[in-house]
């Protein structure tokens, strides 16, 4: 392993590590990989911690590892600021993935990814399809119906979470369909409580035909008009995710007990969030709903209580 102040000064988040000098010439060791993706997974910006204390310690390494993946190609479509060297740095990253499933891995991600892909027989595709979505996201800002919307969340969420079933060694179209409906139903809610995040991007997820169905256009969107019209867009499409959601729930009770409360926690945060935007009267161009922190310990609490009295039963 490499000096450890030489390590320190390479942990940079994707953009600052491709615009480092010289950062494409520097080698990596299998060691220092684990501790970047490691250090990667702990100093991010999402609402859950990557890995709970729940999550069997065996696997700890792995999710890190798999999230450094989906962390990089998220951040250098959206974290880049120019679209062309965007669309650049992801078919770079494709290449690299695509390198590390013939045996080739220069880059620490992989280098880390490498080793859990073949422990766990990682299909190359889940990670194939992300790049897709972070692609997508630089080319299309508009979406037509549902079909386009579900299209979209079949490459940029539903991926991670047949990954996660394949580290848990799940593998059966029966939990992958029970997932995939639980990821969109995230996503979902993801994109409505970041309507106006979303727009700064000039990007539209609520599909075109519901807001012309209710007499909502883009303009007024873009105005950040909130009208009886608007809200009744919002009341549809926050019921579409909370349908998602509801058809996803029973594939808690086919996983194990711990994994089980992690997924629960997902599926309840994205309810909540779906609750916050009823309790706002779906005025989201007004204020971005959150969860507090006090908020998400009643919500994990509840969570492993109600798991654990499903499996008593």
């Amino acid at each position: 392993m490499g000096h450890p102040q030489l390590l320190d000064k390479r942990l940079l988040p994707p953009k600052d590590f491709v615009s480092a000098p010289g950062s494409d010439q520097w080698t990596w060791s299998v060691p220092e990989s684990l501790a970047y993706t490691r250090w990667l997974a702990n100093h991010h910006y999402e609402n859950f911690h990557v890995v709970s204390f729940l999550l069997p310690k065996r696997l700890h390494q792995d999710f890190f590892n798999v999230y450094s993946f989906c962390r990089w190609a998220d951040d250098l479509g959206d974290e880049i600021g120019d679209t062309a060297e965007s669309l650049r740095l992801l078919e770079w990253w494709r290449a690299e993935l695509h390198a590390m499933y013939v045996g080739e891995a220069r880059h620490p991600v992989f280098l880390a990814l490498k080793d859990t892909a073949h422990r766990h027989d990682l299909p190359i595709q889940p990670f194939d399809d992300l790049i897709t979505a972070f692609v997508q996201d630089q080319t299309v800002t508009r979406y037509r119906n549902w079909d386009e919307v579900f299209g979209y969340c079949r490459n940029s969420a539903n991926p991670v979470g047949r990954l996660v079933l394949y580290l848990c060694g799940y593998r059966d179209a029966e939990r992958q369909r029970l997932s995939d409906a639980t990821c969109t139903a995230l996503q979902l809610a993801n994109f409505w409580q970041d309507v106006t995040v979303d727009l700064r991007k000039d990007r539209v997820y609520i599909p075109l035909d519901i807001m012309e169905r209710h007499r909502y256009t883009v303009a007024e969107l873009y105005a950040r008009r909130y009208t009886p019209e608007f809200r009744r867009v919002m009341v549809e499409v926050v019921a579409k995710a909370r349908e998602l959601f509801e058809t996803g729930l029973p594939l808690c009770a086919r996983l194990d007990r711990r994994l089980a409360v992690d997924i629960a926690l997902f599926s309840r945060g994205g309810m909540k969030i779906l609750d916050k935007i009823e309790q706002l009267d779906y005025n989201v161009l007004a204020q971005r709903p959150v969860i507090s922190k006090s908020e998400r310990v009643r919500l994990l609490v509840s969570t492993v209580l109600r798991v654990a009295l499903t499996n008593a039963a």
